[in-house]
């Protein structure tokens, strides 16, 4: 969730991840974050499943398509109320991220999730990464503090706050040791875990902070000066912090690549009518009740209560009083907001000469070690990055798309051949999945790779209209291994999960999902899939207000049981998801069954040729030993003659390839 958005556009967030109801003001924290039914599309005449549920936060209806939901656990009291966040995975433990700091859950047994430990430790928004013993923790907040004290923090200044990364041993997973923390200029929105096999003795951690630049009394050498007026700036890069695994306690910022330089503001689109009436509408209200509001990228803005008491707070102080503010404190404040704003967003720069700067920090970047790439979502852009040398990564290629407002993620298909980047508009807590929104807005843009440029082919955008009450937009998801394909599940907020195709970078089609009806159907309260990820033959979902859900795929005419169990043969030690791994299938009978699936699915051979490969695999698979191998070599041998007449001779070849690997296995 981007709660450090560039506040470019009108965007709704939960304050200090709390799960408050939800009006259409701009938040301005960061800167002080069963059915079943067929595939159907918004303009399909078929009502979908998914439209129309009955709201409730533990209670509200559910549809479900081509998935099963096998557990729903809700939140332990500790962080009861409070904003999950990301997800991490080690072993057999899902590590969730919370506004009040993170909780272990053992998934061992996926239909009865059970707590190891809930730590308490408060920060915005505790994105979570894991590798081997070490884990780390972004802050961003203002109040989180070094000590992981839930009182927060008061002044302005103040070396109690904790922005950046935090690392914990985790050696005894139960039992957490606070080892160290990295402190950064904009804190730690969100972080990537890079390991490079040519130097084992460390791992990288790539920060994206986005909050804006703490005052160097608080940090030195922080300047939200631009690189123009001073070449230290905070703005326009990002940091890598470089942590020896022998000595994690002196991890330190190696490098701040500025990874923007030369690019300009991209055009972008304005908002949907109806929401450019609302803030009018509540700007008028807000002005009329004696509330702030600000100018900011020229428009109006609602500043929200708990912003303007800290101001207030920091007003009375600098006088040197105590206790409440003020009326006289609250016309000073009043008199100086507008240039309060300006000062730390930028709006009082003025005309400049030449086109407007790009984006001064990423939302988030993956990177795929086995390719030597990332993916940057930063902002106004999609990065291309060559991570070659993982503490200067190097920008390659960028893309700009004015349906796009705020690039939020990315993810690579398993060869490296496409990326796929997220659009958070709104930044998360405002409904864009509404049908009066275009299905370009607030979607997925897909690309392929080519010569190392990214070339547009689509976009995806969930396909059932949600209510104003929801809020819904492109979020984090990962790849599912089903070999052969690339299939993603993806979180969309309110809008709930999804799981689609996009083998064909040109034509993505949905075939699978789960959604709930809103979490109150008379106003706008914060819920819904942070994130879905695939880890071990399950989908787990950090549901932002309800705790931790859990699914799996079922067998439909879009994907086969013998496609799941070959995505179920994959296993990881671990995964951080924007650390994205290669997916290597082991040789099983599953794994050639699915090929051939997928062949009979495509029409890539005939009809007469797919059973009697299917009669052979059963064969074979009854023999033992010499027998079953030279029925396998067979058989590859003649598939490599079927490959050149074939229909999909890439599948057929593949295929063969298989039923290789499965003789060699045979001993």
């Amino acid at each position: 969730m981007a709660f450090a958005y560039q506040l470019r556009r009108r965007s709704v967030r939960p304050s200090a991840g709390r799960l408050l109801p939800l009006s259409l003001s701009l938040v301005l924290l960061s800167a002080v974050g069963c059915a079943t039914s067929s595939s159907m599309s918004r303009s399909s005449s078929i009502p979908d499943p998914r439209v129309g549920l009955r709201a409730g936060m533990m209670d509200a209806a559910e549809a479900a398509w081509n998935l099963r939901v096998v557990s729903k656990t809700p939140p332990p009291k500790e962080f009861l109320g409070v904003t999950n966040s990301d997800l991490s995975f080690t072993g057999p433990y899902a590590i969730q991220g919370n506004y009040n700091g993170y909780q272990v859950w053992d998934i061992s047994n996926p239909s009865a999730p059970t707590l190891k430990i809930g730590y308490v430790c408060p920060a915005s928004q505790s994105d979570v990464s894991i590798y081997k013993n070490l884990l780390f923790v972004s802050g961003e907040s203002n109040s989180a503090r070094l000590d992981c004290g839930a009182q927060g923090v008061k002044d302005t200044v103040s070396h109690d706050r904790l922005r950046g990364i935090r690392i914990f041993d985790v050696t005894d997973i139960t039992k957490p040791k606070y080892i160290a923390n990295v402190q950064t200029c904009r804190g730690s929105h969100t972080h990537t875990v890079l390991f490079d096999p040519k130097d084992p003795e460390n791992v990288y951690v790539y920060v994206s902070g986005s909050a804006g630049v703490r005052s160097p009394n608080e940090l030195p050498g922080c300047s939200r000066l631009t690189p123009d007026k001073d070449p230290n700036s905070a703005l326009f890069r990002i940091e890598v912090i470089k942590v020896p695994l022998a000595h994690p306690e002196q991890a330190a910022i190696v490098s701040s690549p500025r990874i923007f330089t030369g690019l300009v503001a991209p055009t972008v689109h304005g908002e949907a009518a109806e929401d450019i009436a609302a803030n009018k509408k509540e700007v008028a209200e807000a002005r009329a009740k004696g509330g702030f509001v600000a100018t900011l990228g020229g428009d109006e803005r609602v500043a929200p209560n708990g912003f303007i008491a800290q101001l207030l707070d920091s007003v009375v102080k600098a006088r040197g009083g105590t206790g409440a503010p003020t009326g006289a404190d609250s016309a000073a404040l009043r008199a100086s907001f507008q240039s309060i704003i300006d000062k730390m967003f930028g709006g009082a720069a003025g005309p400049t000469a030449g086109p407007r700067p790009g984006p001064t920090q990423c939302h988030d970047i993956t990177v795929y070690p086995a390719i030597g790439l990332a993916g940057g979502a930063c902002g106004g852009y999609g990065l291309l990055l060559d991570i070659s040398d993982p503490a200067h990564p190097v920008r390659i290629g960028a893309v700009a798309d004015s349906n796009f407002s705020y690039w939020h993620s990315a993810t690579f298909n398993n060869d490296g051949t496409k990326i796929l980047f997220s659009d958070e508009w709104g930044g998360g807590g405002q409904p864009k999945c509404r049908v009066t929104d275009k299905k370009e807005w607030g979607a997925d843009a897909i690309f392929t790779i080519v010569d190392r440029k990214m070339v547009f082919k689509s976009y995806y955008k969930l396909p059932a209209p949600q209510t104003k009450e929801e809020n819904c937009v492109a979020h984090n998801g990962s790849l599912i291994p089903i070999p052969g394909r690339d299939v993603m599940v993806q979180a969309w907020y309110q809008g709930g999960i999804s799981v689609f195709d996009w083998t064909d970078p040109a034509h993505p089609k949905a075939i699978a999902y789960f959604d709930r009806g809103p979490a109150d159907s008379t106003r706008m309260a914060m819920g819904g899939s942070w994130s879905a990820y695939w880890y071990n033959g399950s989908i787990v979902s950090s549901e932002i207000a309800r705790g931790l859900d859990i699914f799996q795929l079922t067998p439909s005419a879009f994907i086969s049981q013998n496609e799941i169990d070959a995505a179920n043969s994959v296993h990881l030690d671990y995964l951080n998801t924007q650390g994205q791994p290669k997916l290597v299938w082991p040789a099983t009978f599953s794994l050639a069954r699915a090929y051939v699936d997928q062949l009979e699915r495509s029409s890539g051979l005939p009809t007469a040729r797919i059973a009697s490969v299917r009669q052979a695999l059963t064969s074979a698979e009854s023999a033992a030993g010499a027998a079953r191998q030279g029925a396998l070599t067979q058989l590859a041998a003649q598939l490599d003659g079927d490959a050149s007449g074939a229909r999909d001779a890439a599948k057929v070849r593949t295929l063969a390839g298989s039923v290789r690997d499965l003789a060699a296995a045979t001993r």
